[in-house]
């Protein structure tokens, strides 16, 4: 017993001494003001990312999203956004149920603001400690910055598919559209793929959406219904209007959808409508870049073929 409470001592000691360094040697106020850039080595397929004063070339802001992608993203990824501080203890728990039902690794419990922090200053170790320093950090990062600069630093480095981080390429590479005139089945598509762009990307490469996309897209402007940022009728011509992708579309009348497969239920409660804003303009650079080069534009591949690291993953 002696033995277990000096083991319990020092790891105790031992993590408040990661609070205090992490406190001190991590500056993640610098985002308030600078930039996450995502360098991405083609030949290695590994990512990086360095914090410069300037936006990168392609760089969305937030009022220059379309407000359904937004929501539809927000809604998928972490619906309580505007209500936790960094965690959400519900989402952490169905994680855990989820997880312990399935036997296995079947959905994270990582907020927004979480993802931003891995993505941004942590690698993707799957340790505790890495863990704790994640958790450190998305508490700071919420008392430093707005929700919606934390939003939108989140929808500029988050990956879309092989070496294509980012809002405004993912809508030029799939949709051929600024991220303004995203409509809300091509915000749904984009959310289906987070979880796991390079699996689940496999409807842009077949031209058509699998099961388990179609019912992610349908839960999810199932999201945007309940939460009234689409009407009825606007949900029903979204689940039956094709992306501009797919030769064989599915097309379907009310209560013939396929069956779901792995996908969640529509939302249980109504998220906030807070810092869900109408559309602006765009500004995206479309320059050329180099071998080990920031990704912030459409890839010029039909499609991906192996995943690239995210970082922080």
């Amino acid at each position: 017993m002696r033995k277990f409470a000096l083991i319990l001592a020092c790891c105790g000691a031992f993590y408040v001494l990661l609070f205090i360094g992490f406190r001190f040697l991590t500056d993640v106020g610098a985002l308030e003001k600078s930039y996450p850039h995502v360098i991405y080595n083609k030949k290695a397929k590994t990512a990086r990312v360095e914090i410069r004063p300037k936006p990168p070339a392609g760089w969305v802001n937030l009022g220059s999203v379309s407000s359904l992608a937004v929501a539809a993203i927000v809604l998928s990824e972490d619906w309580a956004f505007y209500e936790h501080n960094g965690f959400d203890w519900e989402q952490i728990r169905d994680s855990m149920e989820k997880n312990l039902k399935e036997g296995r690794y079947a959905r994270g419990g990582s907020t927004i603001t979480q993802q931003v922090v891995k993505n941004v200053f942590l690698n993707g170790d799957k340790t505790l400690s890495r863990k704790v320093k994640e958790a450190i950090l998305a508490m700071r990062l919420e008392r430093q910055l707005t929700k919606k600069r934390i939003l939108e630093l989140y929808l500029n480095v988050v990956e879309f598919g092989e070496g294509l981080y980012g809002i405004g390429p993912a809508a030029h590479y799939y949709f051929h559209k600024p991220a303004s005139q995203l409509n809300a089945k091509e915000g749904a598509f984009l959310a289906m793929l987070l979880p796991s762009p390079k699996k689940y990307s496999v409807s842009h490469r077949q031209r058509g959406l699998t099961r388990y996309a179609y019912s992610t897209v349908k839960s999810i402007l199932g999201k945007l219904l309940a939460t009234q940022r689409l009407t009825e009728d606007a949900y029903h011509a979204a689940l039956n209007t094709p992306l501009s992708f797919e030769d064989h579309p599915v097309v379907v009348s009310a209560g013939s959808e396929p069956e779901d497969e792995d996908v969640e239920d529509s939302v249980s409660r109504s998220a906030p409508t807070e810092g869900i804003e109408s559309n602006g303009t765009e500004e995206e650079d479309t320059s050329t870049l180099p071998e080990e080069e920031v990704i912030e534009e459409p890839l010029t591949q039909d499609e991906p073929t192996e995943p690239a690291p995210s970082p922080g993953q």
